[in-house]
């Protein structure tokens, strides 16, 4: 297996946000190549600015939502964005946008937030992810 981790971010709330960008994080401090392939709800997460409105939480969470953003809000948690280009700066961290959502959804490169490096379809994502470990968050 290769020294590589490959995530499939189909989820935009924060809950999921925050684990995408830590376990980016301690693979790239791990010296481990990191690609995240951001589709569906995930990809709208990524939508320029979208991250300073988003407060959801999974649905097993939501009853604690309110708390949960409060309790990170006092404890200075950094937000998952600010997470993600620490770990960005630490390695080799690349965020890919799915071809087929963009088009769906009538999404352009130039919406979504400067992480994101290209749009590759599902099979460049494979490719990639051959031989290493795929996470789906």
């Amino acid at each position: 297996m290769e020294d590589k981790i490959s995530i499939i971010l189909f989820s935009g709330t924060v809950d999921k946000l925050l684990a995408m960008a830590t376990l980016a994080s301690g693979a790239a401090a791990m010296q481990k190549k990191v690609q995240i392939f951001v589709t569906f709800y995930g990809l709208l997460a990524f939508r320029k600015d979208a991250w300073k409105t988003n407060r959801r939480l999974s649905k097993d969470f939501e009853d604690f939502a309110t708390e949960a953003m409060k309790a990170m809000e006092e404890k200075k948690v950094p937000s998952w964005l600010d997470t993600l280009k620490a770990a960005m700066e630490i390695g080799d961290v690349q965020v890919h946008a799915c071809g087929l959502t963009m088009d769906l959804l009538a999404i352009k490169l130039e919406d979504l937030e400067s992480v994101v490096s290209d749009v590759v379809g599902v099979g460049t994502f494979v490719e990639n992810a051959s031989g290493g470990q795929v996470l789906f968050i």
